[in-house]
C-alpha cells in the first residue's frame, strides 16, 4: 500500500477553514450541532509533550520497569509514539478543528498546576492553554468548539474544583449549558462558543456536559479501524455528540520493539484508507450519520479537515440534484 503524500495529495485552503462554521449554508444554521460533521484532533495537546518528564503512573508495567532501568531511552521511545499532533493549538483551530481532546493530569512535584498528558506530561499548563483558546474565540466569534476533558490522572477533588472554576470563570457567557439543544444560530444569538464535556459523573454542573462517546478500534491497522467504525455504524449512532476516531493505537511492546519508528510514520502510511472512509460519510440525523471525526496529525494530513467539513454539503447537494432532475422531468412532460 503506497503512503499518502501530504505535499502531493493536499488541497486544503487554510484561509477558508479558519471560519468554516460561519460560512455554512443557512439551512444548516438551525440543526443541532451533533448533526454537523466536525473535524477533531485526537490527544490535541500531545504536540508539546515533555520528553524529560516522568511517565504517567497509569502506563503499562513493562514501560514502568524499563523507565526505572533506562529512563532516558524509555521516555524517548514513549515520546515518539505518544506524540499524536505536531500543530500547536492555534494552528489546529485555523485548520478547522472544532473538537479538542484534552486529557488532564497532575504532574508530580509541580505544585497545584495542572497539565495535559499522553504517556508523558506536557510542557504547557491547562491554564495558559485555555487562555490561548479564549483569545482565539474572541477573534472568531461565529466559531463553536466542543472540548472534552477526560482521564484526570492523579487529580484530587480539590483539583477538580479548581479546574471547573477556571473553566467557568474564563469562558463565562461563552459556555453552552448541558440542557440546551445547541445550533449555530442559537449559539450566535446568545454569544455562546463552547460546549464543555467533563467526563466525571460526580460533577453535576449546568455548564458542563457529560462524557462524549468516542469510538476507536484500539488497533494499528487502518483497515481494522475502518471495519470497526462500520460495525458500530450498523448498530446506530448515540444520541447527541459522539466521536469516530481514525487514530491508530500501538501497544507497549510495539513502542519498545520499534524505538526508531514513531506514530507519525505509521499515520502517514495509513492515511489513504482512513481518508477514503471519512470522505464517504454523511452528516445529518440518520442512524449511520457521523458527527465528530478525530484524527492524528491534523496539520500533516492537511486534507483531513476539508474532507470532514465537506460532508456538511452532501445533503444539500442531494436536494439540489433532486430538484434539478424534477424540474427537467416537468419540462419534458410539458
Amino acid at each position: 500500500m503506497s503512503g499518502w503524500n501530504p505535499d502531493r495529495d493536499s488541497d486544503l485552503d487554510p484561509g477558508w477553514n479558519v471560519d468554516w462554521m460561519s460560512r455554512l449554508p443557512p439551512r444548516l444554521h438551525d440543526v443541532p450541532l451533533w448533526e454537523l460533521a466536525i473535524p477533531g484532533s485526537h490527544d490535541s495537546m500531545s504536540f508539546c509533550l515533555d520528553a524529560s518528564s516522568p511517565l504517567l503512573p497509569s502506563q503499562p508495567c513493562i514501560l514502568t520497569l524499563c523507565d526505572r532501568v533506562l529512563p532516558r531511552c524509555t521516555r524517548t521511545c514513549v515520546f515518539r509514539w505518544a506524540t499524536t499532533q505536531q500543530s500547536v493549538l492555534s494552528q489546529q483551530c485555523d485548520l478547522g478543528v472544532r473538537f479538542l481532546d484534552l486529557r488532564v493530569a497532575k504532574k508530580p512535584k509541580a505544585g497545584g498546576d495542572l497539565y495535559f498528558a499522553h504517556g508523558l506530561y506536557t510542557k504547557l499548563r491547562v491554564k495558559e492553554t485555555l487562555q490561548e483558546l479564549s483569545c482565539w474565540l474572541d477573534l472568531h466569534p461565529s466559531e463553536v468548539f466542543i472540548i472534552a476533558f477526560s482521564h484526570f490522572e492523579s487529580l484530587t477533588d480539590e483539583d477538580h474544583t479548581h479546574l471547573m472554576n477556571l473553566i467557568t470563570s474564563l469562558f463565562t457567557h461563552k459556555l453552552v449549558y448541558s440542557k440546551e439543544i445547541p445550533t449555530l444560530r442559537s449559539c450566535w444569538v446568545r454569544g455562546q462558543q463552547l460546549v464543555v464535556s467533563y467526563d466525571r459523573e460526580q460533577e453535576q454542573h449546568p455548564e458542563l456536559w457529560p462524557g462524549i462517546p468516542y469510538w476507536y478500534a484500539d488497533s494499528p491497522d487502518p483497515l481494522e479501524v475502518v471495519s470497526y467504525l462500520e460495525e458500530r455504524q450498523r448498530e446506530g449512532r448515540p444520541a447527541g455528540f459522539y466521536v469516530c476516531g481514525l487514530n491508530l493505537t500501538e501497544d507497549a511492546a510495539c513502542v519498545l520493539l520499534h524505538p526508531l519508528d514513531d506514530l507519525r510514520k505509521m499515520t502517514v502510511k495509513a492515511a489513504a484508507p482512513l481518508l477514503r472512509w471519512a470522505a464517504a460519510q454523511r452528516a445529518g440525523p440518520g442512524a449511520a450519520a457521523v458527527n465528530i471525526i478525530c484524527c492524528d496529525f491534523v496539520g500533516l494530513i492537511a486534507d483531513f479537515c476539508s474532507r470532514v467539513i465537506a460532508l456538511n454539503y452532501k445533503p444539500l447537494l442531494a436536494v439540489t440534484m433532486a430538484t434539478l432532475l424534477h424540474t427537467q422531468g416537468a419540462l419534458k412532460i410539458s
